[in-house]
């Protein structure tokens, strides 16, 4: 075919024959290269992109990840005789050896996300065959019946109970992660009143401010104390700003950097003095990790529906322990009315934010919370906190800034100066201080090999004198900065 000669020299010989059949139309085939990956003039070694915020205190550097195209894995088509030799499921089991390899290292040096690594979840590899989808409503079954809805709502109802309200009057679904919880509690109060303000805390998770903009909401940031918890003072100030629309509050049961939980006593105290009666206001409570943790915290003032709120979200990854990104949302049947609609192609309603929903997360919920019990997750609670104290004042010990909140297991501390480090551990940061989330899978025994070398590293960062750990009075108070001044 005299057209062949203006294609690409690189074609593989399969692709040629593929184009000279009789019955394929060549110029159907587009050939339009991928577009080369943007390189910023700002770029870093390896990859990491640095950019420049500013702040109320002038610029700050935000030091970005590395461009995961320098290492990703391309996709190839297998060689025409692969069926016979082999090659292409050999090369894919050594890729995903290695890649298993890997997992096992950056495990062991994981210390600054919150997610509880300690699982076995081997009985449940049976069902990895088969393709679960719980599409819908999952109280109502659909025609769709590869589903698991008997292990979701089981899960929900454990979770009910924990937070004090009857199965007749709460709705909720087990969500693909902590974002769609948050996602979905700012959108069922933002339905119950179309007018309401959004009202968040400025260390309140990114979603919650994600969900203002993608509906278009207004949104006020409420000042917070040194502790992370919110300023309940700024909160009053602002509410009686505007006194003339209803109020849709997010509430952190842990924020994301500190682990502060806000109060929910007096946030509901303020609204109520500020003029605010119960059905012009709507609380959402934020409680990613630490919503399951609380209620097992000894005199912890406790998350219920006994109480003036609209909905409650957590996280199935984290504190649970989950192998995949989930999570549950809880809301009150009165409220979902307004979200909920009948869907015929499914036979089912549906009130969710997804389509589809992964129909193996609720089997490892269940199946978690059927081994461990309140008693398991007591212990476990128990054992984060009493490690959390233990870095916090070995981290002290040794002249580090440091805080730990009340009812946490997040130990606040000054930021490292190598980021070499920061990666190895995998600690989450921001500004001037960093974080380590102590969960079930942490020990005693990783929180000394980090405190080892960290203690070494920090002789190299400040032996000649000239340099000096920050001031972080302004982040974590006077009583936990450990700077000359203080």
């Amino acid at each position: 075919m005299a057209g062949l000669a203006a294609l690409p020299q690189e074609l593989s010989q399969d692709v040629v024959d593929l184009l000279n059949r009789t019955d394929l139309d060549p110029t159907a085939v587009v050939f339009d290269p991928i577009p080369p990956v943007v390189v910023t003039s700002n770029g870093g070694e390896n990859g990491v992109v640095k950019k420049m915020k500013t702040g109320e205190n002038g610029e700050r550097e935000i030091v970005m990840g590395r461009n995961i195209h320098s290492s990703c894995l391309d996709i190839t088509e297998p060689e025409a005789n692969d069926e016979v030799t082999g090659d292409k499921e050999a090369y894919m089991a050594g890729i995903l050896a290695r890649y298993r390899q890997s997992l096992l290292e950056r495990t062991k040096y994981h210390l600054g996300y919150p997610y509880n690594l300690d699982f076995d979840y081997g009985a449940l590899s049976q069902l990895q065959h088969f393709s679960i989808n719980n599409l819908g409503d999952p109280f109502i079954e659909s025609n769709y019946g590869v589903h698991s809805r008997q292990f979701e709502v089981g899960v929900l109802d454990w979770f009910a109970r924990l937070w004090e309200i009857e199965k007749d009057q709460y709705w909720g679904y087990i969500t693909n992660c902590g974002t769609e919880g948050n996602l979905h509690g700012i959108l069922v109060g933002r339905e119950v009143f179309p007018d309401g303000i959004l009202y968040a805390s400025k260390e309140s998770h990114y979603s919650i401010f994600k969900a203002a903009r993608m509906y278009r909401m207004d949104c006020v940031k409420i000042d917070t104390l040194s502790s992370g918890e919110v300023d309940c003072a700024d909160f009053r100030t602002k509410l009686l700003q505007n006194k003339d629309k209803p109020a849709i509050i997010n509430v952190n049961i842990g924020t994301t950097v500190k682990g502060a939980v806000d109060d929910l006593d007096l946030v509901i105290q303020t609204l109520e003095e500020c003029g605010f009666p119960h059905n012009r206001f709507y609380i959402h409570c934020d409680g990613a990790l630490f919503g399951l943790m609380l209620p097992f915290v000894t005199r912890a003032p406790q998350v219920t529906f006994k109480k003036p709120i609209g909905s409650v979200s957590v996280s199935g990854h984290k504190f649970v322990g989950c192998p995949m990104p989930c999570g549950v949302q809880i809301t009150r049947m009165d409220h979902i009315n307004t979200l909920s609609s009948n869907v015929e192609y499914l036979a089912s309603r549906d009130a969710t934010i997804m389509g589809s929903r992964n129909g193996h997360a609720p089997i490892f919920m269940w199946y978690t919370l059927n081994r461990k019990g309140y008693r398991g997750f007591q212990k476990e609670v128990q054992k984060c906190l009493r490690n959390a104290h233990y870095l916090k004042d070995r981290l002290r010990d040794v002249g580090v800034s440091a805080m730990l909140n009340e009812l946490s297991s997040t130990v606040v501390f000054e930021r490292p100066r190598d980021e070499e480090f920061i990666r190895r551990w995998q600690l989450a940061c921001q500004g001037e201080i960093a974080h380590v989330v102590v969960m079930p899978s942490v020990t005693i025994e990783k929180l000394d090999t980090f405190l080892d070398e960290l203690v070494e590293k920090r002789l190299s960062w400040f032996n000649d004198g000239g340099n000096q750990p920050p001031c972080l009075a302004s982040e974590m108070g006077k009583d936990n900065c450990a700077c000359p001044l203080h």
